[in-house]
């Protein structure tokens, strides 16, 4: 038997790290940034093969999530079966998800193996994906799932979210990596040194997702764009003040402001990785030398 799945990435709008203590996340699948999966799921011993993007990074990733799954199902090497091969067109450690898109993945080979049901696939993935980020809140391993845009809420709302209106988005990287664990243990450090500032930012995280909902599902783009730009901005001062704004980003946001960005934030974790910015027309290609993925969906 065989099967083939394709697994996107993902940019978040707003809800980065607030989204562990109870908060709201607004999420997107990047529909050019994914892994696929083709296997064959035939009685030989297991063989997996990694091209394009990262191709010498993810075996080691790969095994390491492997060994995981494998400790969590009872089973052994020796029980895999076939051959895989993953075609990578996802970057590590830049905020697009790429390690919610390797669990999925994985995941979803298992539903095929018959190992875990697929009623249970959203649970395993995110236990898996603790892996990588020490804490999991599931908002990626949601919409690698899903593969639409959702409004997300640890242990709640996975729903999806339809938009009134198409803001011109992009989505560049800074150039420099960031390391989700990492970013996630400073906020920690940050909360408990600071109790009530760390549940202001949580609070203003919250309410930028609401301004952002509100601005893209309830309002047509002349009234909303005003918004949608004060929610990014709002999102944007949450990183600043966790002190998750690297010189890499800062650069790089003010590289995409000086090209006529109307607002810009990191998407994912912070520390690194790639930069969501909101236009008020078509973005150039490339700023900086940086190619741009331009106007949603991605």
């Amino acid at each position: 038997m065989q099967f083939t799945e394709t697994v996107h990435g993902k940019w978040i709008l707003c809800g980065e790290h607030s989204v562990l203590r109870g908060k709201p996340a607004l999420v997107f699948p990047v529909t050019q940034k994914y892994l696929k999966f083709d296997c064959s799921l035939a009685d030989e011993p297991f063989e997996v093969s990694f091209t394009c993007e990262n191709a010498n990074e993810y075996p080691l990733l790969f095994w390491g999530l492997i060994e995981e799954a494998l400790k969590k199902l009872d089973k052994s090497r020796s029980d895999l079966k076939g051959k895989m091969s993953v075609d990578s067109h996802l970057p590590i450690g830049t905020g697009l998800g790429a390690s919610a898109a390797l669990c999925v993945g994985v995941t979803k080979y298992f539903n095929e193996l018959g190992w875990v049901k697929p009623e249970d696939s959203y649970e395993f993935a995110r236990s898996l994906e603790d892996l990588f980020h020490g804490e999991s809140s599931g908002v990626d391993i949601a919409v690698a799932l899903q593969g639409q845009p959702l409004k997300f809420t640890r242990g709640g709302d996975r729903s999806t979210v339809e938009l009134n209106w198409q803001p011109v988005w992009a989505v560049s990287y800074c150039g420099q990596r960031g390391v989700t664990a990492d970013c996630v243990k400073k906020v920690q450090k940050f909360i408990a040194e600071n109790p009530e500032q760390g549940a202001s930012l949580d609070e203003q995280m919250g309410q930028a997702v609401g301004l952002a909902q509100k601005a893209l599902c309830d309002l047509d783009e002349a009234e909303g764009f005003a918004e949608l730009k004060k929610s990014v901005s709002m999102a944007n001062d949450c990183f600043q003040r966790w002190g998750l704004i690297s010189d890499a980003l800062k650069q790089h946001m003010n590289q995409l402001k000086g090209a006529g960005a109307v607002a810009t934030k990191p998407t994912g974790s912070g520390g690194g990785g790639f930069v969501l910015s909101l236009w008020d027309k078509q973005p150039p290609a490339e700023v900086g030398g940086t190619p741009l993925i331009a106007q949603g969906p991605f």
